[in-house]
């Protein structure tokens, strides 16, 4: 038996019910999203204390099942932190030490912001902008699921939901115009205390 300890949903900062282009009903849905993997996350860790790790088996298994569904929780919970986390400024360009990290590996916040931009198009279900600590560089990652993370040795920055739920009761089909109202809400503070956070260097 392993011994994990339950852990609950961070509170929403109040700023995210008053976003400009991404409604407070897309929010409290999104939110509720949210909880449910926290909800799962624990659920699936008990249910791992019981499991029978002698019937581990590739094809199909308990063990297999539950290991697999947890990846998806815990993924839906870190990614949605971060998301909610940088939502709620005033959006523009990167400014700070991201904005020099964008700069020195884009080019351009323009060009930075296009590519992000496009990922998010091209994926199923985010991008991210994360720092690559083998390149020493920041890329823009695509994921096609939850737990389909950018690579091993990466730390997300920004991450780009592109879920339906997360535009589909404000946009409906139109993915372009939310990932807009994503980039006009970004709070570049929050960014920039993770990247002082996480020691990301710009140098």
């Amino acid at each position: 038996m392993t011994t994990f300890v339950e852990i609950r949903p961070r509170e929403l900062k109040r700023s995210l019910y008053e976003l400009d282009g991404i409604s407070r009903t897309t929010i409290e849905a999104h939110y509720r999203l949210y909880q449910g993997y926290v909800a799962k996350r624990n659920e699936i860790l008990a249910r791992l204390d019981d499991v029978d790790l002698d019937d581990a088996n590739q094809v199909y298994s308990d063990l297999r099942a539950l290991k697999v569904d947890l990846t998806f929780a815990v993924g839906g919970i870190k990614n949605h932190e971060i998301y909610f986390e940088h939502l709620g400024g005033d959006g523009g360009d990167p400014d700070g030490a991201f904005r020099a990290l964008v700069e020195r590996d884009f080019g351009s916040a323009a060009r930075w912001r296009a590519d992000l931009k496009a990922s998010g198009m091209a994926g199923r279900g985010w991008a991210w902008a994360a720092f690559d600590w083998d390149e020493g560089r920041l890329f823009n990652y695509v994921g096609d699921a939850q737990n389909t993370f950018p690579v091993w040795n990466a730390t997300p920055l920004v991450a780009l939901d592109v879920y339906e739920h997360a535009y589909f009761l404000d946009y409906q089909t139109d993915r372009s115009a939310y990932i807009e109202a994503f980039f006009r809400n970004l709070d570049w503070t929050v960014v920039n205390a993770s990247m002082r956070s996480y020691r990301v260097p710009v140098a």
